[in-house]
């Protein structure tokens, strides 16, 4: 059986380098493609060859492409402080236009785009399914259903056989997004903003690879769009309590009137752009506390065979045991 060459692009990240790993497993040689300095400790031990390249550089990526069977599409310019809306853009669309020149003068097989849930904002009515009416809330957001519709129409006009995939919230051992709510509830200062019933949706970072690897196998998957997410989603309540749990501490019952705290983060927001700081409470971090993000992943059941795998109290359970070896809590 011959080998099959993969291209993962933001390789070292946290979900492409489980991602690598799990490619790996399944027999195919792995080509990353990274930046140069990027930081590569969660590649370490993975036979994965490095390419180095820029997304929002000027240089063509053709040669990352050369002898690659299918390309999985993950690197992105995301959400920090200061972060100019150029480098979304110039990453996150122009560098999906790159990619995509690449496998097509290539003849790549397969193309997997890794999108986000966040191009459906708000979900007003959950769960949502993949045809969810877009409405992008920052440049972030904005850029990605860019580069997303960049992707499908380039499947559609050359014939390249992709896929998109939209991720839910990623977690899982190697990721540090929910480290500050872990700690915090660890510490006993958490404090609920809102009522808590908000809902909230997340995948195992292990169960995102397999929908990835599906999306890029299997013959149902071309031309489509696939929400990946865990077998269901949770309240805010409810994920803390489950932290709690795991960390066998209490969690205050204690809420705070979202009014005011998004009150507040106006305030710091206006007091701190002049400046050029980072605000230490912004209107983006407290909408997390009140944006539904509920989904329907009957599609990629259904085609694919996509079938997540980890409990989510297993998962956060590991991901704290992670935090732990980490010195973190």
């Amino acid at each position: 059986m011959l080998l099959k060459t993969a291209l993962v692009t933001g390789a070292n990240g946290f979900a492409a380098s489980v991602l690598c790993r799990k490619l790996i497993e399944r027999n195919y040689r792995v080509r990353g493609l990274v930046r140069k300095g990027a930081d590569l400790r969660l590649l370490e031990g993975a036979d994965v060859e490095l390419f180095y390249g820029n997304l929002g550089g000027v240089e063509p990526l053709t040669d990352a492409c050369t002898d690659v069977d299918v390309v999985f599409h993950l690197a992105a310019a995301y959400r920090k402080e200061n972060v100019p809306p150029k480098t979304f853009w110039d990453v996150n669309v122009n560098g999906t236009r790159k990619v995509l020149d690449a496998a097509i003068q290539n003849g790549v097989q397969r193309f997997v785009h890794c999108s986000t849930i966040g191009v459906q904002g708000d979900i007003k009515h959950p769960p949502a399914t993949e045809d969810h009416p877009f409405d992008p809330g920052d440049a972030y957001q904005r850029s990605k259903l860019e580069g997303e519709l960049l992707a499908r129409e380039t499947f559609r006009k050359t014939g390249l056989a992709g896929a998109v995939v939209r991720p839910v919230a990623i977690y899982g051992p190697g990721d540090t997004r929910l480290l500050k709510l872990f700690r915090h509830i660890n510490r006993g200062t958490f404090r609920m903003i809102g009522s808590g019933n908000t809902l909230y949706h997340m995948v195992h970072v292990e169960d995102l690879a397999q929908g990835f690897i599906l999306a890029a196998e299997h013959p149902n998957a071309v031309g489509e769009v696939f929400t990946i997410g865990g077998e269901t989603w949770t309240t805010l309540n409810e994920l803390a309590e489950m932290i709690g749990r795991i960390l066998g501490k209490p969690v205050s019952r204690q809420h705070i009137p979202a009014s005011l705290v998004w009150a507040a983060a106006i305030l710091c927001e206006a007091v701190c752009k002049p400046l050029n700081l980072p605000p230490p409470l912004y209107r983006r971090r407290v909408a997390f506390f009140l944006k539904h993000r509920a989904f329907d992943i009957s599609k990629a059941k259904r085609l694919l065979g996509y079938a997540p795998k980890i409990p989510l109290e297993e998962g956060l359970r590991q991901t704290a045991e992670w935090y732990r070896k980490q010195g973190w809590l």
